[in-house]
């Protein structure tokens, strides 16, 4: 009494839906990513400005000491 057989062809299709729903997810989590990733440069350029303003120092200052 062996199980039922399956084709190739439903082999195939089921592994179309897994590639599928793997992709659904793999997406679902670059964008994750991405938002987070976002989510942290604002909040450096927020950092960095805030330490700027509170550093008393001029724009000139800032960009000389950068560009050195």
């Amino acid at each position: 009494m062996a199980g039922k057989r399956i084709s190739i062809d439903e082999k195939i299709e089921r592994a179309k839906e897994d590639v599928t729903r793997a992709k659904k997810k793999y997406d679902a989590a670059v964008e994750a990513l991405e938002k987070l990733m976002t989510k942290k440069k604002e909040m450096q350029q927020k950092e960095l400005l805030q330490a700027f303003a509170d550093s008393g120092k001029s724009y000139d200052e800032i960009m000389q000491f950068l560009k050195a």
